[in-house]
């Protein structure tokens, strides 16, 4: 009996995740229907810093890590400190798709270049740090560009 109310609250779920998906696919732009590349993939990082480390935290990113993720053509779309408190940090990357999100951070994050390079400097400020990732257009992408000088 638990089996069959189990696989029924399955059942359940899995059909209000498809209708969910269906809304959200009629929402979408005509453009992104019709091309299939209106959107992009941003991930959105919310970094807790050790307090009194948020200026180096942000001077090393600038000067160090930006370099570095452009080098491995990650498209970094926004960075900077936190407008409500003293030890908050943000970064905004975009990619093409989850995959490419996969491969592009397996690849920035394995390489040499970051281990040998900055990571354990830049991790060492950092108390903890979320991800968010959302699909968004590239008008929203365009937009949050201006977030950072």
């Amino acid at each position: 009996m638990r089996d069959r109310w189990m696989l029924r609250i399955l059942f359940f779920l899995g059909f209000a995740m498809l209708t969910w998906l269906n809304t959200a696919w009629l929402q979408l732009p005509a453009s992104a229907h019709a091309t299939g590349h209106a959107t992009r993939v941003l991930e959105i990082r919310s970094y807790n810093l050790k307090p009194g480390t948020r200026d180096r935290f942000h001077r090393r990113f600038v000067e160090e890590s930006l370099p570095l993720l452009r080098r491995y053509k990650v498209d970094v779309v926004a960075y900077g400190p936190s407008l409500h408190d003293a030890n908050s940090w943000f970064l905004m990357r975009a990619y093409s798709s989850l995959a490419d999100r996969q491969r592009s951070e397996d690849e920035f994050y394995g390489s040499d270049d970051w281990k040998k390079g900055p990571r354990e400097a830049v991790m060492a400020d950092i108390d903890t740090y979320t991800t968010v990732v959302v699909q968004v257009d590239e008008d929203t992408i365009h937009a949050l560009r201006r977030l950072t000088p």
